[in-house]
């Protein structure tokens, strides 16, 4: 065979690899870099959840759990849900364990969408949302969210955005990359136009915890967009377990089955160490996200301060661990503004428009580092802009 590619899916060929990836792979070969980039917390997971995965594997727990998960854990995810967000499920039939949260989201896309269908995306927004749709055949349907309008999705883009062929609205709050959140208020005025259209609701929570104001709010506990939201969340930020890929995914339960069909075919399980570790963070450790999150809402400050000294115009994140400052005064582009600044300053930051065209004049930053690389990145940054000037 002399020309492989040609036998490759033309799906996958077509699916442009990750922006935010292509920054980290440099900076992991560059000596003395900083980097603002990946969204991983810098905190090693709370002692007791490592503790009981070590039990765990002591006790010889090392075989396939049911596809569902642990009965045990998805009690507790149950629970969690309920006194956090007064959303109930049945764990029995209504909650599924996955790899991560992205494996969730997969699992809903490929669950829901046919051939042809659209699926709404606000953007900026995570990058896995448009290639899950294009791999599942669908159609990925943008809606601009613009920083005048706090990066929130208003009723009058979404109603704009429907048409007959809508199947899914991704709702991605508290957003990544922009930490925008969408209040109870904001929330109920989307509801008021999704209740009378057969469009389902993904719900990507996974920064749930993470919101310096008022507490998270979950489409799903509205009235009537119970049965027509899937909410998926899990475990990598709020307990800093990003390596332990463990997330979930709760909702009616026809959707849950039918996402559970894929799930036992591509998947068969979630990492069972890192079920049992996942049952001891949702019973003991809301102090250890209380400490984590307070010592983001400090280098949340910090970061926002520091690019308006700049003077660089910076939203005010409310949720996740990020800032997304416009750079549009510089004249560059988000990708020019990126790569020059990491070859010149070893900084390493994130290309609006890695998370969709509308996120060009834009870069992201993730403040899930620690203060001392935070000062030092931003004092490179503000030398960076100097000398353009």
């Amino acid at each position: 065979m002399n020309d492989i590619e040609k036998l490759l899916s033309d799906k996958v060929k077509s699916t442009k690899p990750s922006g935010i990836r292509k920054f980290f792979d440099i900076v992991a070969e560059m000596k003395d870099a900083i980097s603002l980039g990946v969204g991983e917390p810098d905190f090693v997971t709370p002692w007791a959840i490592r503790e009981a995965g070590i039990y765990s594997l002591e006790r010889g727990n090392t075989h396939y759990t049911s596809n569902w998960g642990l009965s045990d854990l998805r009690s507790e995810i149950a629970n969690y849900l309920e006194r956090r967000f007064n959303l109930k499920y049945n764990p029995k039939n209504e909650i599924m364990v996955t790899v991560g949260g992205s494996e969730a989201i997969d699992d809903c896309i490929r669950a829901l969408v046919n051939d042809g269908d659209e699926v709404l995306i606000p953007e900026p927004s995570f990058v896995c949302y448009t290639p899950c749709t294009l791999l599942a055949g669908g159609i990925p349907i943008p809606i601009v969210t613009k920083a005048e309008d706090a990066f929130k999705l208003t009723p009058e883009a979404l109603k704009a955005a429907i048409t007959p062929k809508t199947k899914l609205l991704v709702l991605p709050y508290p957003n990544n990359p922009t930490g925008a959140v969408m209040t109870k208020e904001d929330l109920e005025k989307i509801a008021a136009v999704i209740r009378d259209t057969n469009i389902i609701v993904l719900s990507d929570e996974i920064y749930s915890e993470l919101t310096y104001g008022a507490p998270h709010v979950s489409i799903a506990s509205l009235p009537g967009m119970f049965e027509r939201t899937v909410v998926v969340n899990g475990f990598s930020k709020a307990y800093a377990m990003t390596g332990w890929r463990l997330g979930y995914a709760a909702g009616h339960p026809t959707l849950i089955n039918a996402m559970i069909k894929i799930h036992q075919f591509a998947i068969m399980s979630a990492p069972t160490t890192s079920q049992y570790a996942a049952i001891e963070a949702l019973k003991s450790c809301d102090e250890d996200i209380e400490r984590m999150k307070n010592e983001y809402n400090y280098r949340r400050r910090v970061m926002v301060d520091g690019f308006r000294k700049m003077g660089l115009e910076c939203f005010e994140p409310l949720g996740a661990f990020y800032v997304f400052p416009s750079i549009k005064s510089t004249g560059m582009t988000s990708a020019e503004f990126c790569e020059k600044l990491l070859y010149s300053k070893k900084v390493a930051v994130i290309p609006g428009d890695a998370f969709g065209t509308s996120g060009e004049g834009f870069i992201r930053a993730s403040y899930c580092y620690s203060i001392k690389n935070i000062d030092l990145a931003l004092k490179r940054i503000a030398e960076f802009l100097k000398e353009l000037k």
